[in-house]
């Protein structure tokens, strides 16, 4: 058309980019949780032995609200390798957390050893837990009732809240159904034997393995047969637990986004994990921003 001037593409002014303030918020998540991860990796004594690429990205991706929606932990290991008081340390910390800032269903715990089937009348039978021991094996994921627990982990993430079972350690091999009623809440953590195993792995966002050397291990699940009064069928439990562990759960390793230390020291989580809620607590206003270092923002 006459009087119509095309300016030349190399004369014209490139549109500066502007990132939104969430977007320049989930950099400075990533960056900080890059910085955690990484001085923990490297220290001497660090709790990790392996952690995927993905971790960082899907934790900021909860953190930052990108994901809405209950975030769900799985925790597997042998018996003895710590993963229990793992969990409840992250769970103690993120609750106190939580009463802090007077905060509701932030946190809830399922224990997959909950899901045992129940075998009282077995034991009656056989006069003993130790007795009925020798002839049932429970280390086995069919010892389980895994599709009742994967039910109730996707009716919580589903926002409903669910009656979990009651397992009786104390060596009755007692299931009290319908025993405790438990809240949907931003984080669910579930923690046994067979976490990572095929019924159950794809219900958690976060599988993480709890790795032990044997003789730690070893020496761990003889002061709990003990306390459980197993008497002379220590021994062959634990060979059947050793073994059946190789089978069933070492394997699931592989499938671990995290692998923990069992033996690192308990100071070093609790340390960790506050990092990580140092870190929600000034993302989300809890704390003064004035100390910020926006700086990371550029790194």
């Amino acid at each position: 058309m006459a009087g119509l001037m095309i300016k030349d593409k190399a004369e014209m002014p490139l549109k500066k980019y502007k990132p939104s303030s969430h977007k320049l918020n989930l950099i400075y998540i990533k960056n900080r949780l890059n910085k955690i991860f990484s001085r923990e990796i490297n220290s001497p004594k660090s709790i990790f032995v392996k952690v995927n690429d993905n971790v960082v990205n899907k934790i900021a991706s909860f953190i930052s609200g990108d994901l809405k929606r209950s975030c769900s932990v799985g925790i597997a290991g042998e018996t003895a390798s710590g993963k229990s008081t793992i969990a409840f340390d992250i769970i103690t910390k993120i609750q106190e957390f939580a009463d802090n800032y007077s905060l509701n269903n932030v946190i809830t715990r399922i224990n997959i050893d909950d899901y045992y089937y129940d075998r009282s009348e077995m034991v009656k039978a056989a006069g003993s837990f130790a007795n009925f021991a020798k002839n049932y094996d429970l280390d086995v994921p069919e010892a389980l009732e895994l599709e009742l627990m994967k039910e109730h982990m996707t009716r919580l993430m589903e926002g409903e809240s669910v009656m979990l079972p009651k397992y009786d350690m104390s060596g009755t091999a007692k299931r009290y159904d319908n025993f405790s009623l438990v809240k949907p809440s931003r984080v669910i953590i579930s923690e046994g034997l067979f976490a990572l195993t095929d019924k159950i792995v794809d219900a958690f966002d976060f599988k993480i393995y709890v790795d032990v050397s044997r003789e730690v291990q070893k020496e761990r699940f003889y002061i709990r047969a003990a306390e459980r009064d197993l008497g002379d069928s220590s021994d062959e439990v634990y060979e059947n637990a050793y073994k059946k562990a190789q089978i069933y759960v070492h394997p699931t390793a592989a499938r671990a986004d995290i692998v923990l230390s069992g033996e690192a020291d308990r100071a070093d989580y609790k340390r960790f994990i506050n990092e990580i809620i140092e870190l929600i607590e000034d993302v989300h206003g809890l704390k003064s921003f004035e100390e910020r270092p926006y700086n990371l923002l550029m790194k």
